[in-house]
């Protein structure tokens, strides 16, 4: 009796150590999958140029931060340079464009343009109805002094301001008005002063363009490159969890005690007892350790004996989670133990299910293309 007892805790301890390892390595196949699911986003986005260290899972992201983040990490700083050099390039011009500005605001005409329009003093009346953006000079020397991210980002905002304060004023004036006279002579000063700039204007822009353009690069490139090799690592990952589950596939095959004459018997009958959906699953059990059975033909000739131990216990734990669902249960299959050489286990149906379906089918799709680099 006491041999029976201690036959019966360790087949019940090695279902425990056999599920333990089933959920080490079911935990490593989801993070895994979500590793994949992250590479197979990345090239499947069309603008790939978007994508940042900030969108990525925790997993990945964590993984990569190791070993890949290195070379983002780099292309951005240097971004971030290009980006700051820039920005003082800019504000050089821009003195140099203020320059331009105090020359033509100390002309002795500039007088009617350094402030805003006094359109109620001098009865204007229709001037909003002809003047959609009011401009002058007062205005924009506040803009350029502004600290607070409103100011002009670029010398070409404030040329076509001070151009709208000298147009605005031509508009709504005749153009034999003095204001309109002024307005157009100033102006015409004005173009030919711009025109001395113009062309380190143009060649800071053009320069702005290509450095942007060669970031966008230097930065796809980078994040290819990291899931490249991120996909790589993924590979040699996924072929060693297929080495553990076979491994373990192995263990059970050969910890698998035979199944007597009368239990395949019962089994036999419990099979009837399923519902045809789930019929049809218990045939693809079979299918699946067996190539040449065909669940699917109209007529299914199941010969119990000449199927495989593995099979044979995988049909009995899913008969005996299904009939129990379905309240079926019958003295031919116990639905809350198994039959064990006469000893009697406590099973979990759902931990039994977990291990034998994690045997037996492949959980990692070795045919997903990773990356086109992979």
């Amino acid at each position: 009796m006491e041999a029976v007892k201690a036959q019966g805790v360790r087949s019940e301890s090695q279902v425990e150590d056999l599920g333990r390892c089933v959920d080490e390595i079911s935990t490593t196949v989801n993070q895994l999958e979500q590793r994949v699911n992250d590479v197979e986003q990345f090239y499947m986005t069309t603008d790939n140029t978007q994508l940042t260290a900030t969108k990525y899972s925790s997993v990945f992201k964590d993984k990569v931060k190791e070993k890949q983040l290195t070379n983002i990490e780099k292309q951005q700083q240097e971004a971030s340079h290009r980006e700051a050099a820039a920005v003082k390039r800019m504000q050089d011009l821009m003195r140099q464009f203020a320059t331009i500005l105090r020359q033509i605001t100390q002309h002795k005409w500039a007088h009617p343009f350094m402030h805003p329009v006094d359109v109620e003093g001098l009865g204007l009346h229709d001037y909003y109805e002809v003047i959609q953006k009011p401009m002058d000079f007062g205005t924009i020397k506040s803009k350029m002094e502004a600290k607070d991210g409103i100011g002009y980002n670029n010398v070409r905002e404030i040329y076509a301001d001070v151009r709208l304060v000298f147009k605005n004023a031509m508009k709504y004036n005749d153009e034999r008005h003095d204001v309109h006279i002024m307005a157009k002579t100033l102006l015409e000063k004005f173009e030919e002063k711009w025109l001395q700039l113009l062309p380190k204007v143009a060649e800071e822009e053009k320069r702005q363009v290509e450095e942007e353009a060669k970031s966008q690069l230097d930065m796809k490139l980078a994040q290819e490159a990291a899931h490249a090799n991120m996909a790589r690592e993924l590979s040699n990952e996924l072929c060693e969890v297929d080495l553990q589950l076979e491994k373990l596939r192995q263990m059970v095959i050969q910890r698998c005690r035979k199944m007597s004459t009368e239990e395949k018997k019962k089994l036999g009958t419990a099979l009837t007892r399923l519902s045809p959906e789930d019929l049809s699953k218990a045939l693809e059990i079979v299918a699946e350790n067996n190539p040449g059975f065909q669940p699917t033909a109209q007529e299914v000739d199941l010969d119990i004996d000449a199927q495989s131990e593995l099979t044979l216990w995988r049909l009995k734990v899913f008969v005996q989670d299904k009939l129990k669902l379905a309240g079926k249960c019958s003295e031919d299959v116990d639905c809350n133990n198994i039959n064990n050489n006469g000893n009697t286990i406590k099973s979990n149906s759902k931990r039994k299910r977990e291990i034998s379906d994690a045997l037996t089918k492949n959980a990692i799709k070795r045919t997903r293309k990773l990356s086109p680099n992979s």
